[in-house]
């Protein structure tokens, strides 16, 4: 397998480098727009994490307001809270105990902060190579425009 070639970027013209700078750019964008929905996900996992703590303390014939929506609530009585039904994506639920579903949670959790870490290093670095060609952008356009001369 052979291994990706190192692009001199001094040896870039001002046109080549300009392109390059806009993918990276481009890229780094992405990378925290990923970070964003990683950041979403992990706190909506938090959060149900939490509301199944909470609902482990709750007795068994507890009247409370269940959620349809963000904001519609009916009336409902626990009836078995050892029972929950667990959202794995795409319309799809699976029954698990209450402590399968925290565990879900949990592995989903530490799952979503592993992949946060990886993507911010990698963030990390294409911001990094953003900048080094911008400033070597910069280095080029002064270079070919004529100096003024005293």
């Amino acid at each position: 397998m052979a291994s990706p070639q190192r692009i001199e970027l001094d040896k870039l013209s001002v046109e080549q480098l300009k392109a390059v700078k806009e993918q990276t750019d481009l890229e780094v964008n992405l990378l925290q727009d990923s970070l964003t929905k990683i950041r979403s996900a992990a706190t909506r996992l938090e959060s149900a994490s939490a509301a199944l703590h909470d609902l482990s303390l709750r007795p068994h014939g507890k009247k409370m307001l269940v959620p349809l929506t963000a904001s519609l609530y009916v009336p409902g009585t626990l009836d078995d809270s050892e029972k929950v039904l667990v959202d794995v994506g795409t319309g799809y639920f699976i029954e698990k105990t209450m402590t399968q579903g925290k565990e879900y949670c949990e592995r989903k959790i530490n799952l979503l902060k592993s992949n946060f870490d990886e993507l911010v290093e990698m963030a990390t670095k294409k911001k990094t190579i953003a900048d080094e060609m911008g400033v070597l952008l910069q280095a080029k356009l002064r270079q070919s425009s004529p100096s003024p001369s005293s």
